[in-house]
């Protein structure tokens, strides 16, 4: 019981949404990495959300690439 309890506190956080992915142009799953940074299920490639009036995934220039990986470091 208290592995359940376990996991569902850990995974109560995660951002879970739909999305179509740049890089294999599949319509799949897109899960946050940290806020506004989202990985596809489908091939692993990682992307930033953008809003303005509607939201759409944008591909990550070196420099975020770089934070993003000095963020799960941590």
């Amino acid at each position: 019981m208290s592995n359940k309890k376990l996991t569902f506190n850990t995974l109560r956080g995660i951002d879970v949404v739909q999305g179509k992915c740049d890089e294999c142009e599949e319509h799949t799953i897109l899960v946050s990495i940290v806020s506004d940074y989202y990985r596809c299920t489908n091939c692993g490639y990682d992307m930033r959300q953008y809003i303005n009036g509607s939201i759409k995934y944008l591909p990550l220039s070196e420099e975020e690439k770089t934070w993003l990986k000095s963020q799960n470091s941590e």
